[in-house]
């Protein structure tokens, strides 16, 4: 059978694009579909700022013209300047477990890189470390979270397949939430409150919440810098970025850490796992979808960490501790039982060192795969 690999323009190739992944994961139990509302902002040239300073390319394959897989191919031209790079990189592959197909659809994207200047492929990244990326290669049989990549565990192998490599993997932690908060951490918190004249902010609802975001993100962009991937936000993307994410937000799990100036000095953003009311939405929030997503909110054990920095001048102060021990104290009362703490580079240590210090155990590792353009 002859494979045809289109690029996916217009309205109706688009949302095969789009849609292509539950075909792929039908009966695939911890697969949650995306929000498809976002998806349809996030491949919008028109609605997503992203493509004002990138160049991206949305393939399909056909086999025997059927819909057989799908790859996007970015080009962040913003970030290739501010490191001095000729990447490009591939995101949102999909495909069957079939190597001719995979083939095709790298090849392609690698070809167009290839056409626009560029020197070496890497990913599944997208336009920035915000947006899913990866490949799972351990932890199959564990649920996945909102913002992270699921797939089978021939996609890793299909992509090595191809002469890649690995470029840098990630890690999830999961840490057990305790009975009681451990007095070392009251301890600290409250001597390092006390001696830098610093003050925690709690919020109780979006509205107290809405103020706080920009500064967060302000902070995020600083603190950020030189962690691989990120590429800085513009204040538009972080309107955007906000708007994607306080409606599913509990302003109860978000901590900031302010001076005595009212600065930003420190966040930690948690949320509650709503995987299972995405599921049972099947990735549409209306006419009742919303529902389900935020009754499971309600209903879940499990807290994801998404976020969370220390601005440079406050790091190794125990900042950490008065964050961590805050947020155990919110997952008490929100009935939370464990925490995952979402992606870690696995060169991170610092951060990673914490978590283990927490008690914190590996059950998930993420690769990002890289080759050379020939």
């Amino acid at each position: 059978m002859s494979i045809e690999i289109k690029e996916a323009r217009g309205k109706r190739l688009i949302k095969q694009f789009i849609h292509l992944p539950a075909k792929i994961h039908k009966g695939h139990a911890n697969w949650v579909p995306p929000i498809y509302m976002d998806d349809r902002a996030y491949f919008s040239s028109r609605k997503n700022k992203s493509f004002q300073y990138s160049d991206a390319i949305l393939y399909l394959a056909f086999k025997d013209e059927r819909p057989a897989g799908r790859i996007m191919g970015v080009i962040n031209r913003r970030y290739n300047e501010a490191k001095g790079e000729k990447h490009v990189r591939f995101c949102f592959l999909e495909c069957w477990n079939d190597p001719e197909v995979a083939s095709n659809m790298l090849n392609a994207v690698e070809e167009w890189g290839k056409s626009k200047g560029m020197v070496k492929i890497v990913g599944p990244l997208g336009f920035s470390d915000k947006d899913p990326q990866g490949l799972l290669i351990e932890g199959f049989d564990k649920p996945q979270v909102i913002a992270t990549t699921c797939n089978f565990p021939y996609l890793p192998e299909l992509v090595e397949r191809n002469g890649y490599s690995k470029e840098v993997d990630l890690v999830v932690y999961k840490l057990d939430i305790p009975d009681e908060i451990p007095e070392i951490y009251q301890k600290v918190s409250a001597r390092v409150l006390n001696q830098n004249n610093l003050t925690v902010k709690e919020f109780k609802s979006r509205r107290e919440l809405k103020p706080a975001i920009r500064p967060v993100l302000q902070l995020m962009n600083e603190t950020f810098e030189g962690i691989y991937g990120y590429d800085q936000m513009t204040g538009k993307e972080m309107d955007e970025f906000a708007a994607r994410y306080i409606p599913l937000l509990d302003p109860k799990l978000i901590k900031v850490i302010e001076n005595e100036k009212g600065e930003t000095i420190a966040f930690v953003i948690g949320m509650p796992d709503l995987s299972v009311g995405i599921q049972k939405a099947r990735g549409y929030l209306f006419p009742t979808g919303i529902i389900y997503i935020l009754r499971s909110g309600k209903k879940t054990k499990q807290l994801n960490l998404m976020l969370g920095a220390v601005r440079e001048d406050h790091r190794g102060k125990g900042l950490d501790a008065v964050m961590g021990s805050r947020m155990f104290e919110s997952a008490q009362a929100g009935g939370f039982e464990y925490i995952d703490s979402h992606l870690e580079l696995e060169d991170n240590l610092k951060v990673r060192a914490e978590m283990e210090r927490m008690g914190g155990e590996i059950y998930k590792r993420y690769r990002i795969f890289q080759k050379p353009i020939p």
